[in-house]
């Protein structure tokens, strides 16, 4: 049987790596199975909850961590449970956003060689053009994310004038390398581009562009690219028979204030009484008439997000009863509203989770509820 091709989509965080996969799907023959091992940080695994819902047959989770080194060992037993379970024809990774992906591409072919079960097709990098001036000076797994490519996407290229894109290309000229990049429309590259890149990382992995040997750095953890983001988990948690809804009001009023340069991620499942409106005035309709409790997707990245209608179930926290961070009474039904991940900048997490903690931001709707903040990163 030949190896299951697989596709390795990276690039920093909010730069639109899980538009581009969901935009990909319509395009493949319907009998066309894609799997998604997909890896975030913090326990929310909102763009799987969204995968999941866009025909992709698949999907995979390794959260809490980077795949490229503290979770690299579960790589294997994750790709090998797709393999098994769905048969696909394709395995997409998608990264969190910042994963070295040359370390990730080494450890696909190692599984590749040994297994014989799979192969790498190509690395693409995702650049948001918009924000790219922002963290592009500042975040060395950014710049090497854009170095380790076989295919560099410009994403976002729309919303900015002609210069600030002239800007993106002349950085990547810096690097003095021969990498394909093509402009995305609206987060959507034709299929013909995204596979079968005949990887220039499968091909030698330990020589790749030239730039990275045996006798060059290596994901040297003196660098340690994880150290370049914090992450806050937070739970909103109800207590009663009868469901519960956030305080839609202050959620808004969190996300427009929300600064670009200290949080650069924000996903949730959110409970609310009534249909939620993205940033650019859309509301999603399939939630029912207001009054109705629905569940929805927060996606937020650079001051714009949207709110999806999910059927999505949000467990109980593990630590209800007795959060290092809020001191909960026992009750006999507790229901978690709100599940969120925060992903921001190095040395905010402890500024924003007193914030938080103090009120205003992330709340119940009338009296009543619990918030849980714990730092995981």
């Amino acid at each position: 049987m030949a190896p299951i091709p697989i596709t390795i989509v990276t690039g920093f965080l909010g730069s639109g790596k899980t538009t581009l996969i969901l935009n990909l799907i319509p395009q493949l023959p319907q009998t066309y199975k894609i799997a998604l091992l997909k890896n975030e940080f913090g326990d929310v695994a909102i763009d799987s909850q969204l995968a999941s819902s866009a025909a992709i047959s698949g999907v995979q989770e390794l959260l809490n961590g980077c795949i490229c080194c503290n979770l690299v060992g579960q790589l294997g037993d994750a790709l090998d449970t797709l393999r098994n379970e769905v048969k696909p024809d394709r395995i997409i990774i998608e990264t969190s956003g910042s994963a070295f992906p040359a370390t990730l591409a080494m450890e696909v072919n190692r599984l590749g060689r040994e297994s014989r079960c799979y192969v790498l097709d190509g690395v693409v990098v995702v650049i948001d053009v918009e924000n790219w001036k922002g963290y592009e000076d500042t975040s060395y797994t950014a710049k090497m994310q854009q170095k380790y490519t076989d295919l560099i996407v410009f994403n976002k290229w729309e919303l900015v004038d002609e210069r600030r894109y002239d800007e993106c290309l002349d950085r990547v000229g810096d690097l003095e390398l021969q990498i394909a990049n093509v402009k995305s429309e609206k987060g959507r590259v034709d299929q013909s581009l995204l596979l079968g890149l005949d990887s220039a990382l499968a091909k030698d992995g330990d020589s790749v562009h030239g730039g990275y040997s045996k006798d060059r750095p290596q994901h040297d953890h003196s660098d340690d690219h994880q150290t370049e983001v914090e992450v806050l988990s937070i739970n909103l948690v109800s207590e009663g028979d009868t469901p519960k809804s956030v305080n839609v009001d202050s959620l808004e009023t969190f996300l427009f204030s929300a600064p670009k340069d200290q949080v650069y991620r924000i996903k949730a499942i959110v409970s609310a009484s009534h249909p939620l409106a993205s940033s650019n005035g859309d509301v999603d309709e399939s939630a029912g008439p207001p009054g109705n409790i629905a569940r929805y997707i927060l996606n937020w990245a650079f001051g714009r997000w949207t709110f999806t209608h999910t059927n999505a179930i949000l467990p109980a926290p593990t630590n209800v009863a007795s959060s290092p961070t809020t001191e909960i009474p026992q009750s006999p039904k507790h229901e978690t509203i709100l599940r969120m991940t925060i992903v921001l900048a190095r040395d905010e997490a402890t500024k924003w989770k007193g914030r938080i903690e103090k009120g205003g931001m992330i709340e119940q709707e009338g009296e009543g509820g619990f918030l849980i903040v714990d730092r995981v990163v």
